[in-house]
């Protein structure tokens, strides 16, 4: 499976895109994207910016991936998810 990750391109050397995320910065491709321009957040897979995404896309796309993040940092700590739904068997309805 792969995976490409949306990242704000913080400055542009002439092919190569400075990229940044949670103040981690790498440089990225942008063979695939001649389009790309500062500010703008691309779709990242083994050091290319595959594509153009809108700020809204990548921000939620971000925030999908904290959720899971988040998901797995509980079940590796054996904590239960806390998702708003009632515990089986604890449904005060009932």
């Amino acid at each position: 499976m792969c995976l490409a990750i949306p990242l704000r391109i913080a400055a542009i050397d002439g092919h190569l895109a400075t990229v940044e995320m949670s103040g981690v910065m790498r440089q990225v491709s942008l063979a695939l994207t001649p389009e790309a321009r500062v500010g703008d957040y691309v779709l990242v897979h083994a050091g290319f910016a595959i594509n153009v995404v809108d700020e809204a896309e990548a921000r939620e796309t971000l925030a999908l991936f904290a959720k899971i993040e988040a998901a797995g940092r509980r079940a590796a700590s054996g904590s239960p998810a806390n998702d708003g739904a009632p515990e089986p068997g604890t449904d005060e309805r009932l």
